[in-house]
């Protein structure tokens, strides 16, 4: 098993070799920016042979906490074409075992072991587009957003921005003034529009639940480039995004132009999988194969474990971060056989026609289950 912690950087050689691991990185943390109250954002020296990664993407970060080791995932903030490291924005939730240790226990120099970049939730650029990207955030799921934009307003000169950002008040707006100046630097094409739930009294902006006549006036303001040539992207509170959606639908927004990023709390309940297996599918005691760098892993998956479980109860390191379905971490395609997988959201239609499931909600139906991972 992958063990995760700080440590304060002592062997630059030894931490560069780990480093050069395909899968894992030993990170440096260079700085540590305040942003609000509740946010921080980590910023990572860039490791001398680089890393890789799309706007979009997220880190999987591994500390030991209580003895235990802990995996979130935290999207980037930072752009691939814009910033010289790569940075990554943590906001606390109440009795979250990351959320709250990295702002506590985090300090410049610490050096912290991360998963490669992952993620679909991304775009490809360039110079000829000509597109507009409307975007909904809430609360941090501004993070992804941010390195989207960034890189959009920098490789893309003749496409817009519009950005509806939702917080609960003034003080809980991350990258406040990093947006101001873009939205400067970038005048015409950077469109932000904030939206408080508690606005201060010489607030001139937008305040309260965002609602259908809202939505239409923020669109009467933005530039109308059709159907074809918009995008909408999403971030945010699942009840966020659900109400968005269900706007967008008001608005005749086709489907295939939406799409969400979901931040993930929580594991699935155990009910709710006993429940799903009184589908005429049975789930038995299965063996399935697992294909992930190159090597074959034959186990046997009790009815009671996803395939995840069970690999790393056998102590395979494969891939995985939230554990609840969403972020794809885990994510393999299935070559043969079949696998029921107790949450869908983090697969698009796409994904799943192609065959991809994901192995920590996963559990095998048939007993000639093989998956690629990678």
């Amino acid at each position: 098993m992958a063990l995760g912690f700080f440590k304060r950087k002592k062997d630059k050689a030894k931490d560069n070799k780990e480093t050069m691991n395909s899968h894992y990185y030993n990170l440096t943390v260079k700085n540590i920016i305040q942003e609000t109250k509740d946010a921080i954002t980590i910023v990572f020296e860039m490791p001398d042979n680089g890393i890789a990664y799309k706007s979009g993407q997220f880190l999987t970060l591994i500390a030991d906490i209580d003895g235990k080791e802990v995996r979130r995932s935290y999207s980037f903030c930072s752009s691939p074409f814009v910033d010289e490291d790569v940075a990554v924005t943590v906001k606390r939730v109440e009795g979250g075992l990351m959320s709250n240790y990295l702002p506590d226990q985090l300090n410049v120099g610490d050096t912290l072991r991360v998963m490669e970049p992952m993620g679909v939730f991304t775009t490809e650029y360039k110079e000829d587009n000509k597109r507009h990207l409307v975007m909904f955030a809430g609360g941090s799921g501004i993070t992804p957003l941010m390195s989207i934009s960034k890189s959009m307003l920098t490789k893309e000169p003749d496409s817009i921005v519009s950005l509806i950002y939702c917080n609960r008040d003034i003080d809980s707006i991350i990258f406040k003034d990093d947006l101001d100046d873009l939205q400067t630097q970038y005048e015409g094409k950077l469109q932000v529009i904030h939206v408080l739930d508690n606005a201060p009294m010489n607030w001139q902006g937008h305040s309260g639940l965002l609602n259908h006549e809202m939505l239409k006036k923020l669109f009467e303001r933005m530039p109308d480039w059709g159907t074809e040539k918009t995008t909408y992207l999403m971030c945010g509170p699942e009840g966020m995004m659900n109400n968005v959606e269900t706007l967008l639908a008001l608005q005749n927004i086709p489907k295939d132009r939406i799409f969400k990023e979901s931040f993930v709390s929580g594991t699935i309940k155990k009910e709710a999988k006993e429940e799903e297996a009184t589908e005429p599918d049975e789930i038995i005691t299965r063996e399935v194969m697992i294909i992930y760098d190159g090597e074959e892993h034959k186990f046997t998956v009790e009815p009671g474990s996803t395939i995840l479980e069970t690999a790393l109860d056998l102590d395979i390191d494969l891939p995985y971060s939230c554990q609840s379905g969403l972020c794809t971490a885990c994510r393999g395609k299935c070559l043969s056989g079949k696998v029921k997988l107790d949450e869908e959201e983090g697969l698009s239609e796409q994904e799943i026609e192609e065959g991809y499931v994901l192995t920590c909600v996963g559990h095998p139906l048939t007993d000639d289950v093989v998956i690629e991972i990678g």
